[in-house]
């Protein structure tokens, strides 16, 4: 496979997504002389790039960010203003909502959250006077159900002992993170996810820059928000940078007027009662994204 990845890159002479690499493989009818068996062929085709790169101080490969793409040490140096040029190409194809099934399939695969989501639309809101709901609303809620971890009894001892194994989470979508917009946005995300057991902030883009970093840093450790930097390409790449601090107490009043104000909230509390009824998940959660 390091072959074929090498390969790719050659015939093309362009930084390319693994996804592009793997096309240009099955175009060239490359493919076939690897004869990977994986279901996810994509997935193994990234993880041995990163491998690579980690542990063969001669690897030949390296890595473009922004959005991530291969390229070879061989073929010389990219140009600064090439990497620029498709940065901004990027940034002008996608909105923060076009992100979402990306952030959606995460949080439900992720073994931190193992959420079901929900798409909340601003402009699903009850009209009040300008500014007054201004930060109430996430762009996604999720929520994690105990269905699958626990068997019937486990859950009736919990109900017994008072136990909640029910957890809500509140996610503020952002496609780039910098030091000028971090409080702007942090506390965006602070302000509307105060309902919720655990809050995050998410990022397609955050700037390496340690100065962001020890400020992010700060702010959670004053605040509790996490943040998540989103990996597009690769979704199970996508980390968890910074773990949100989970409260045990709801905050019951911001739901309520969440419910009030926003159709899509009240739908999702209203399918989370549901199906906590059923002991099952048969209520509609946005749609997960799964591997072909």
């Amino acid at each position: 496979m390091y072959i074929f990845n090498n390969r790719c890159i050659e015939l093309e002479k362009v930084p390319l997504t693994v996804e592009e690499i793997w096309n240009i493989g099955l175009n060239r009818g490359l493919v076939q002389k690897i004869g990977t068996k994986g279901k996810t062929p994509i997935k193994t085709l990234a993880a041995r790039l990163y491998t690579d790169m980690k542990n063969n101080p001669k690897s030949d490969f390296i890595k473009v960010k922004r959005p991530t793409k291969f390229f070879l040490k061989s073929l010389g140096e990219i140009k600064e203003e090439v990497v620029v040029k498709e940065v901004k190409k990027e940034e002008e194809k996608f909105c923060e909502r076009d992100l979402h099934p990306f952030l959606v399939k995460f949080i439900f695969s992720n073994p931190h959250f193992k959420a079901y989501s929900k798409t909340i639309y601003h402009e699903a809101s009850t009209r009040k006077q300008k500014g007054y709901n201004k930060w109430l609303h996430p762009d996604i809620v999720g929520v994690y159900f105990p269905f699958e971890d626990y068997n019937k009894e486990t859950q009736s001892l919990q109900e017994t002992f008072k136990v909640n194994p029910f957890k809500l989470f509140s996610f503020e979508m952002k496609i780039k993170l910098t030091l000028a917009t971090l409080r702007e946005c942090y506390f965006q995300a602070v302000s509307n996810s105060s309902w919720a057991n655990e809050g995050y902030l998410v990022a397609l883009e955050i700037d390496e820059d340690e100065d962001l970093m020890d400020e992010l840093r700060r702010l959670n450790n004053s605040f509790g928000i996490g943040v998540i930097k989103l990996n597009r390409e690769e979704v199970e790449a996508s980390e968890i940078l910074l773990p949100g601090r989970e409260k045990e107490f709801l905050d019951w009043d911001t739901i309520d007027r969440l419910t009030d104000e926003n159709r899509d909230f009240k739908k999702f509390i209203n399918s989370i009662m549901e199906d906590i009824k059923l002991r099952k998940v048969k209520s509609k959660y946005d749609e997960i994204i799964l591997d072909k």
